[in-house]
């Protein structure tokens, strides 16, 4: 039996198709006066494409209800037939004036809008609609006037001729009593200038009492300015009104290529690099968003612009950039021009250079590793934590040939006052960027040399001490071995400055890594996790705790006779040692720790143990 088939037409929920616009498509309902602004802006290009002196005006009325008049191109009977009653078509139309329903994209060019759904937006904020409108280049064309509901229920009729005197067209909405807020004069006129203040044609809000304000202005790199020095205060006085800040410099973008002009702004206080700014966007005028991170290169967070460009694509909310070909191009380019201003201050205002590094030094250190010139340039400028202070590479260099770098904060932490004493010059490679910038010195200060610390380059630097002292201090020693074994930790006892350290722990991440795996190794129950572990074992490293004979509390704690007295001294001088280092104690650290503390408060109140005389000549700081 032969299959029969029949054609079908969709049927749209209006009602529903709103509510997906305003929850899910739009981020709020305030984007409505945009859609109307830019069909007003678009139905003007329309116009002036084909009649390029005709008025270009746009009148926004607040009160009951809500108008927008524009002077554009309007709408004959056909026209709202075809696009007003059909949802998702667009109405933008070709150079010649006449309607573009055929997807003309080269066309469109000059539209803000491309998907044809503007008008429908105004549905969030109204139960109905009104459209009343007439053709500009058509005179015979009677003025048409489109009512549409919410439900999906529309009316067109056509007014008696003289009924709207000159072309264009005209919104009404009546607004929802539950989105009154949106359509209130005062938000219209502060939604206006958010979304309209750069457009080029003439934007007038109408308040209830005739009040007329004009929104629209040429933003200050359009204009011509009597000096540089005005021009830099005029884009600095722009910053101040859009974003609040007095910029510490302005950096003037001009991308004709992209039809792209604009100014970053550099932000006068440090901001993390995950907190990317939001950068303003205008498109043919019109704001797209105040919010695009996707603007500019990750690393040039210290920066935010505010741009016109007439290439960029929106996404259908129009809310956001298109991330294209185009797009990448743009942000290629604003990055390159915010580096040459970053390369420029070397010689054109040291001074600005150094409130910048002070300021943003994370930034630059990030670009610098990736960018030659741009290290060459602010290497020598960016501060570090050193055994001489928080200084530039540059001073440091100059009173240590060999620069030595740690891997990390702690291990920093843990060498920088002995360093210190023992005149070796040690960078803090563990902040981020940090040890990459600082091995890469010799390239621009050939001659200096810069390594990696390692424990036995610290050991080295420490004196032995004295036999007659060490073989004193050997039952002890001992005792304390035996004790921090547990802990894969070695005891020695060297001399060492500065006497107030009272132990040294020379241990660093990797070894502290391949000892849990170690760990993970002999606790594993698994045979094949075991075998994998186990194959990645080769010497499992041992820490060290250096006793500072030189200190008095360590001069006291050799002497000691007593085995569980000494027991509680060692685990106490190497809990101390892991508080210096500063980083997270794990579970057995910190039971160390509490154990040590009670066994010292157990033998303090209930004394068994004897202690032997320190030793009554102690050596002298050096």
């Amino acid at each position: 039996m032969p299959h029969s088939e029949s054609a079908h037409t969709f049927q749209v929920d209006l009602r529903g198709l709103v509510d997906l616009l305003s929850h899910h498509l739009y981020s709020s309902p305030r984007v409505y006066l945009r859609e109307l602004l830019q069909n007003a802006v678009d139905a003007i290009t329309a116009r002036r494409a084909a009649d390029p002196g005709a008025p270009a005006a746009i009148t926004v009325r607040t009160g009951d209800t809500l108008t927008i008049t524009d002077s554009g191109i309007g709408l004959t009977e056909a026209d709202v037939h075809r696009f007003l009653a059909t949802i998702g078509r667009s109405s933008k139309r070709t150079p010649d004036g006449a309607l573009d329903g055929a997807g003309l994209d080269a066309a469109r060019g000059d539209f803000i809008g491309q998907f044809g759904i503007g008008l429908l937006a105004c549905f969030v904020v109204a139960d109905e609609i009104t459209v009343v409108s007439r053709h500009a280049t058509d005179p015979a064309a009677p003025a048409v006037e489109w009512r549409g509901h919410c439900d999906g229920r529309y009316t067109i009729r056509t007014l008696p001729a003289g009924a709207v005197p000159e072309p264009g067209t005209t919104v009404r909405l009546t607004p929802r009593a539950d989105n009154a807020e949106w359509t209130a004069p005062g938000r219209v006129l502060e939604l206006a200038r958010h979304y309209g203040r750069l457009l080029p044609h003439e934007v007038t809000v109408v308040d209830p009492y005739g009040e007329h304000t004009r929104i629209d202005e040429t933003p200050p790199w359009e204009q011509a300015h009597r000096s540089p020095l005005a021009r830099r205060e005029a884009l600095a006085a722009y910053c101040r009104t859009v974003f609040d800040f007095t910029p510490l410099d302005t950096i003037e973008l001009d991308l004709p290529a992209a039809g792209l002009r604009g100014v970053a702004y550099v932000l006068p206080t440090a901001l993390s690099p995950a907190q990317r700014a939001g950068h303003r966007v205008h498109l043919k005028g019109m704001l797209l968003s105040d919010q695009a991170t996707e603007l500019l290169p990750d690393w040039a967070f210290f920066v935010r612009c505010v741009i016109d460009t007439t290439s960029l694509r929106p996404t259908a909310s129009r809310e956001a950039l298109y991330e294209d070909g185009t797009l990448s191009a743009v942000r290629d380019a604003l990055g390159t021009r915010i580096r040459d201003w970053l390369t420029g201050l070397a010689a054109s205002d040291p001074a600005l250079l150094h409130r910048f590094i002070d300021t943003h030094h994370l930034a630059v250190k990030a670009l610098a590793r990736h960018d030659d010139e741009l290290l060459r340039i602010v290497l020598p400028w960016l501060p570090f934590e050193t055994t001489d202070g928080n200084v530039t590479l540059e001073e440091f260099a100059r009173t240590h040939a060999t620069v030595l770098v740690t891997r990390s904060v702690e291990e920093f932490r843990q060498v920088a006052p002995i360093a210190s004493a023992a005149g070796l010059g040690v960078v803090n490679g563990g902040y981020t960027y940090d040890r990459d910038l600082v091995h890469r010195l010799p390239e621009i200060r050939p001659g200096t040399a810069v390594t990696d610390l390692d424990p036995a380059t610290v050991t080295a630097h420490l004196d032995a001490v004295d036999p007659s002292a060490e073989i004193r201090a050997a039952a002890f020693l001992a005792v304390a071995r035996e004790a921090v074994a547990a802990h894969d930790c070695d005891v020695v006892l060297r001399d060492f400055q500065p006497v107030s350290a009272p132990v040294l722990l020379l241990d660093n991440r990797e070894a502290r890594h391949e000892r849990t795996r170690s760990t993970l190794a002999a606790d594993s129950d698994d045979g094949l996790w075991a075998d994998i572990l186990g194959s990645l074992r080769s010497e499992t490293p041992r820490a060290r705790l250096v006793l500072n004979h030189l200190n008095p509390l360590v001069r006291q704690a050799v002497t000691i006779t007593e085995r569980g007295l000494a027991v509680a001294a060692a685990e106490s001088l190497l809990g101390q040692a892991l508080l210096l280092s500063r980083r997270p104690l794990k579970a057995n650290e910190s039971a160390l720790l509490n154990r040590a503390f009670i066994s010292l408060l157990t033998h303090a109140m209930h004394p068994g143990g004897t202690t032997a005389a320190p030793d009554p000549e102690p050596r002298k700081e050096q």
